[in-house]
């Protein structure tokens, strides 16, 4: 079944079958709960608990329909974020108030009140950071919600990576959360995360996107062995779909262009385990 809330995009030719792609999603998931959840981190948030970190940000979900509401605490968590839902919309604005949550999602079709009434019940009370997120996606309602108080607006169906840096932006901006690293550094190498360059000894490379997802990836879990379901996991963030043959292709660019600024090894190749830098 089809999820109800995110961009998943087209099937594109020659891509894995549904049941070997599935396999490696699942693979792929199951390491990063291993790894705890180093894979394809895009905020810089702490797990909870442990001597001189930062607490987890609490997000607050104002959303009716439960696979939706399922699907975005799923993605949240994964993501180093703590969720809750209030289930009396009568009193949702007051629930989300007392939760102490960093950061507000709220849907616009709502029972009993819409969600611009909401938007505009918290903003009276609180300066809390809300993101509309929502399948009434005309121009009439993005200036509805940005003039009540909203502070972003997403449409459904959403792209997750987009959604998790609209959401990393507003906390930052709140004060709730660190802002993203401008550069990732390792072994002589500078990634600029903002130009999706890399830089070695004055060269520059520009990167494409998919490039730059998978140098990405191996510099924020340097050091550690990662898997082709892994990279692959990550291409298909923004690629729907993708395949093996994907994955050798750029793999094979990104090192063209590693050596081109002298570092002709810094991608290794970890014969039957995958990748590591």
């Amino acid at each position: 079944m089809p999820s109800l809330g995110v961009y998943k995009g087209r099937r594109r030719s020659g891509a894995l079958p549904p049941t070997r792609f599935a396999i490696f999603r699942c693979f792929a998931v199951l390491l990063r709960e291993q790894q705890n959840q180093s894979f394809l981190m895009l905020t810089p948030l702490s797990a909870p608990g442990r001597k001189g970190e930062r607490p987890t940000v609490k997000i607050f979900l104002i959303e009716d329909e439960p696979a939706i509401r399922t699907e975005l605490a799923r993605l949240l968590q994964k993501y180093g974020y703590d969720c809750e839902a209030g289930g009396d919309f009568a009193r949702i604005a007051d629930q989300a108030l007392a939760s102490g949550a960093g950061l507000v999602l709220l849907d616009i079709n709502l029972p009993v009140q819409d969600g611009f009434q909401v938007c505009r019940q918290i903003r009276r009370q609180s300066d809390v950071p809300i993101l509309v997120l929502t399948s009434r996606s005309t121009d009439f309602d993005e200036l509805m919600s940005l003039n009540l108080g909203a502070d972003d607006f997403v449409a459904k169906p959403y792209n997750p990576q987009v959604l998790l840096a609209r959401i990393q932006r507003l906390l930052a901006r709140a004060g709730a959360a660190p802002a993203a690293p401008a550069v990732l550094e390792h072994g002589g190498l500078v990634l600029d995360l903002a130009r999706a360059e890399m830089h070695c000894g004055g060269k520059t490379q520009q990167l494409t996107k998919n490039e730059f997802g998978i140098l990405r990836l191996l510099m924020q879990n340097k050091g550690q062995i990662l898997p082709r379901e892994a990279l692959i996991d990550e291409l298909w963030q923004s690629e729907a779909f993708i395949d093996e043959n994907t994955l050798n292709v750029n793999i094979a660019r990104l090192r063209r262009k590693l050596a081109e600024i002298g570092l002709p090894d810094y991608l290794k190749t970890r014969r039957g385990m995958g990748y590591q830098v």
